[in-house]
């Protein structure tokens, strides 16, 4: 411990002299935090970069906390100095715009599994609480949704809505909103907590909820992390699938797509047997597409080709739905499936079905990473775009886009969620466009809006 203050010392000296910081380097060693206070390089290498890798922000120190007091410590330290520092609270990193960065400042590490201090007995908060009773769970703010799947997992539960990729925190999800294709029928992730515990601006640790704190509730649900630091998440949970049919079918017609993908989700409030649990899509404008990493649901034995089908403009569009099923009414399933798809307008003869347990299907962008990390084409920049389309200006978005300025220039997915009005009341992230560019890979993610009141969530909390 005393290695550490020397080292941390030392570090901040370095800082004033170089850079002309002015903290008192006694403000951060009086702390008195349980967990680890790390100047070592491998820490502060990490914490100046995250996943979208356009910016480099080095901080001073790196905080391992053991408790959300360790946080609160930090974080009035920073309000109540005379010259003041800069705090940034990181999850797993998956910020794109240095969002989880600070230059000259000090970043708390919240996830476990990014901890180093972890590995050596410090910054290990409770793993998350179950309550089967009360269905639901209490998590650490810098808990991997992963993780939680895995501990509700144990007593049959899980989360009611995810992002399509679970190795997020969960403070960090629900700063933003946490969208996937269960969001039409479940709201975003931010609809789904019912307390928070939070760290203020101030150092304070506030419980909050609909009922205690509201005000402070809503404005961190999807505040960009503007209003405080989630230590603690009171996650919704249900009873957990055991399978899922995973579908996709082709379509050669926009409005076509969009009208059934409409459709599907205006389902929500039908008995479970009458409804899919997940609606997304995507576009295809470029032959490999379809076969690629992100699509690898299709089999290398019968690679589906554009120019096989007469698409429309040169593109066709592939709507994703899934229906989650118990071994007791494995019976039953192929019958609710077929109920649903004959009202649907797709290409009779692009019918793909795959059959999984329900963790492989929540956990299916995991397998592409671990293929783009094998060829080196995971640590590379991802510049992202987000927006919402509404429904009366996605087809003009579909001729202007995808006919248009994409024609046939991308070998990236394009992703199209379609979301109920009702159920974005609280979603502030202005998000439909999603764009990553990898090189020349594109994603767009097109979140379809279905209702022209969605651009009332422009307005700031």
């Amino acid at each position: 411990m005393e290695i550490n203050k020397l080292l941390l010392t030392f570090a901040i000296c370095r800082l004033i002299v170089t850079v002309g910081l002015t903290v008192d380097p006694a403000e951060l060693l009086r702390l008195g935090v349980d967990g680890q206070l790390s100047v070592d390089p491998s820490d502060v290498e990490i914490a100046s970069v995250d996943f979208g890798l356009l910016s480099r922000a080095e901080p001073m120190a790196v905080l391992h906390p053991a408790s959300a007091e360790d946080i609160a410590r930090l974080v009035r330290s920073a309000y109540n100095s005379a010259t003041g520092f800069t705090v940034s609270a990181r999850g797993h990193g998956h910020s794109i715009n240095g969002q989880a960065q600070t230059s000259s400042g000090v970043v708390i590490e919240m996830s476990r599994r990014r901890s180093r201090g972890s590995q050596l007995g410090f910054g290990n908060p409770n793993p998350p609480q179950v309550s089967v009773k009360e269905m639901h769970a209490d998590v650490w703010g810098g808990e991997l949704w992963i993780d939680v799947l895995r501990s509700t997992l144990e007593y049959g539960l899980a989360p009611k809505s995810w992002t399509d990729y679970l190795y997020l925190s969960v403070g960090g999800t629900l700063s933003n909103a946490g969208i996937s294709g269960q969001a039409f029928n479940h709201g975003p992730q931010i609809s789904n907590v019912h307390e928070l515990d939070v760290v203020t601006g101030k150092g304070e640790i506030l419980t909050c909820s609909e009922d205690e704190n509201s005000e402070l509730f809503h404005a961190v649900l999807g505040g960009l992390g503007q209003f405080g630091i989630i230590t603690r998440a009171r996650i919704s949970l249900e009873p957990a699938p055991q399978r899922v049919r995973w579908i996709r079918v082709l379509y050669s017609s926009f409005s076509s797509f969009a009208r059934d993908q409409e459709y599907l989700i205006s389902l929500y409030g039908n008995p479970p047997t009458q409804k899919f649990d997940y609606v997304e899509g995507f576009v295809i404008v470029e032959e490999g597409l379809i076969n690629n990493w992100r699509s690898s649901f299709f089999s290398p034995r019968n690679p589906v080709k554009i120019s096989s089908i007469a698409a429309d403009g040169g593109v066709l569009y592939c709507l994703e739905i899934t229906k989650n099923y118990h071994q007791s009414n494995v019976d039953t399933i192929d019958q609710e499936v077929e109920s649903l798809l004959k009202k649907l307008n797709f290409i009779p003869s692009s019918v793909f079905t795959t059959d999984l347990p329900y963790v492989d299907f929540l956990d299916r962008v995991h397998d592409a990473e671990l293929k783009l990390r094998s060829k080196g084409l995971w640590d590379v920049p991802h510049p992202w775009l987000n927006l919402f389309v509404p429904k009366s200006r996605i087809a003009d978005f579909d001729k202007g886009v995808f006919k248009g300025i994409l024609d046939n220039k991308t070998s990236g997915p394009i992703l199209i969620y379609p979301m109920n009005t009702n159920n974005l009341r609280r979603c502030n992230e202005l998000m439909v466009i999603k764009q990553e560019l990898t090189g020349l890979l594109i994603l767009l993610v097109i979140k379809l809006i279905i209702n022209e009141a969605a651009f009332s969530l422009r307005d700031p909390l």
